[in-house]
């Protein structure tokens, strides 16, 4: 991670296109499903054949108000289809049907946590951070260029159209980020809402969110923007965040050499660890664009938008707000546990179970976690029930069964999905609290250590240790161990 040269600032915008999470494309009837053989979910519209008409997939409608009203936009009553005229191999029509002027949505403020990273990328303090989302519109996807081959030796390349039609929200910023870390939190917060409110899956991998970065740097002190470049070919969160604090050093030594920063488009490339021209930059009277005719204006009632506020979930900071509130959790517990909704919901329900809700959180976050991503499972996947991480959180509290005993039965539940108490009463593990069976435990163990005992009493407490061990081991590992300590430091101190 590069820091930032002094006198230097940079200035960042972002734009994030999400596949809407839809069963069938935009403008058709085609099947959005990934991983289908190439062309297969393809027809006369989504090919731009000649005489075929578009019709407006009402379910894309949906996902793009939950999408907008969870990123605090504005959702606009009446917006209007452009055509977007380019020409490139997987643009069947010659044009991309998208939104210009008049979009779907607009005027969003969003606040997010933001916080600058250490040389391992490990967050210092968060802070908030206000973005301005300058809209969200919706549009067609493009198709997908395959290449096989050596650049200039047998090189082919190949056009699937699956993806063509398929329906993005197009999310777009102000130049608010300052930093490569904000733009890494933004989307990760962008992608986490849409995940949230089942707008849109946002995975990366599958190619259904992907990011641009336009950059540009300027003196400090300076109100005029630098000349950006638009970052294109950003695969991952922290390929962008890479890219990005690349693409600042690389115009500040242009800049500082003499040259001049060129408006492009430029591509990372994570081999080399460097961008790399694509192509110069298109403006918007570049596209030419126009209404599309063969559309007519999208009409939403108040009462459509209204209804689709009502359906929205609790969105993520609010409830981390609630959860730090209603069941005392810190900061840090309560942002992990609201990073993916169906965790949120499962570590309320396991909290109601155990009793003991800062106690569910963290066997929550540190023991069945571990265990499901040893199993790369995720957790709507646990063999583990809310209600039986709770009951184990209870036999604990309950002091029937020590910590590390409890290590040792969540693994056998997760491996079995057996539930706590079966499994602690078939491997024989419950603690024994009873006094009088413990004093007769530490009678026999004084009785038969009678050096031990009187170097102890002679102020040797380090042997303290040892009579623990010991009492455990006669107990067969089954002693409480919170009563053998207290019980033992009365006896031997007696």
């Amino acid at each position: 991670m590069c820091a930032m040269k002094e006198g230097w600032e940079t200035v960042i915008g972002l734009e994030i296109h999400a596949q809407l999470n839809t069963e069938s494309k935009i403008f058709c009837g085609c099947s959005t499903r990934f991983g289908d053989e190439p062309n297969a979910n393809t027809c006369p519209v989504c090919l731009g054949l000649p005489g075929a008409l578009p019709v407006l997939n009402r379910r894309a409608v949906e996902l793009g108000a939950r999408a907008a009203l969870a990123l605090s936009l504005h959702v606009n009553e009446r917006s209007i289809f452009a055509r977007k005229n380019y020409f490139y191999p997987d643009l069947p029509k010659g044009y991309q049907i998208s939104q210009y002027d008049q979009p779907f949505s607009e005027r969003g403020e969003l606040e997010i946590l933001t916080a600058e990273r250490d040389e391992g990328g490990r967050p210092r303090e968060w802070r908030p951070m206000k973005v301005r989302i300058t809209r969200l519109h919706l549009e067609e996807d493009a198709g997908k260029n395959v290449h096989e081959g050596l650049p200039d030796v047998d090189r082919y390349s190949y056009i699937d159209l699956n993806r063509a039609g398929t329906p993005l929200a197009e999310i777009v910023t102000e130049p608010d980020f300052r930093s490569s870390w904000e733009a890494y939190d933004y989307v990760n917060h962008v992608r986490r809402a849409l995940q949230w409110v089942g707008a849109s899956e946002a995975d990366m991998e599958k190619g259904n969110l992907r990011c641009e970065a336009n950059v540009s740097v300027r003196r400090i002190g300076d109100e005029k923007f630098g000349t950006k470049v638009e970052l294109k070919n950003l695969n991952s969160v922290r390929f962008m965040q890479r890219a990005i604090e690349f693409e600042i050093e690389r115009q500040i030594a242009l800049i500082e050499s003499g040259g001049r920063v060129t408006q492009e488009t430029r591509l990372w490339d994570e081999r080399a660890g460097e961008t790399r021209v694509m192509r110069s930059k298109e403006e918007a009277h570049d596209y030419r664009y126009f209404p599309e005719p063969d559309l007519p204006p999208l009409m939403v009632s108040p009462e459509f938008i209204e209804g689709v506020k009502n359906s929205l979930p609790e969105l993520p900071d609010v409830r981390r707000d609630r959860l730090m509130k209603e069941y005392e959790l810190p900061f840090g517990d309560a942002s992990h546990l609201v990073t993916d909704r169906a965790l949120a919901d499962y570590y309320e329900q396991a909290a109601a179970a155990a009793l003991n809700p800062r106690a569910a959180a963290n066997w929550l976050r540190s023991e069945l976690l571990r265990e499901l991503e040893a199993a790369n499972q995720t957790i709507d996947q646990s063999p583990v029930p809310p209600a039986e991480l709770g009951a184990l959180v209870r036999l604990i509290d309950e002091g029937k069964i020590s910590g590390k005993q409890g290590k040792e039965v969540l693994v056998e539940m997760f491996a079995n999905g057996t539930g706590a108490a079966a499994v602690v009463a078939e491997r024989g593990l419950v603690q024994v609290s009873d006094a009088g069976e413990i004093d007769a435990a530490i009678d026999e163990v004084m009785k038969s250590s009678p050096a031990q005992l009187e170097q102890y009493r002679a102020g040797k407490e380090t042997l303290f240790g040892f009579f623990v061990g010991q009492v455990m081991k006669a107990m067969k590992g089954k002693g409480n161990p919170k009563v053998v300590n207290e019980r033992l430091k009365e006896k031997l101190s007696a």
